[in-house]
């Protein structure tokens, strides 16, 4: 039986940390800016960690 794949597309998009946690960037960032604030743009950058409940999902997905 053949190694199971990487899916690409998460490994784009998740990273795992050196604790095993999983990080991914913050939503609403990508387009439509004007109207957002600029303190509301700032706090949206940077990595926030993955619920729990999609964890395990992702983690499956990144274990090549």
């Amino acid at each position: 039986m053949s190694k199971m794949k990487t899916h690409k597309g998460a490994k784009k998009r998740f990273k795992v940390t050196g604790s095993g946690k999983l990080t991914r960037r913050s939503k609403n960032l990508n387009h439509f800016l004007e109207k957002k604030s600029s303190r509301r743009k700032r706090r949206l950058t940077g990595d926030i960690e993955v619920a729990k409940a999609d964890s395990d999902r992702i983690k499956r997905m990144l274990s090549s």
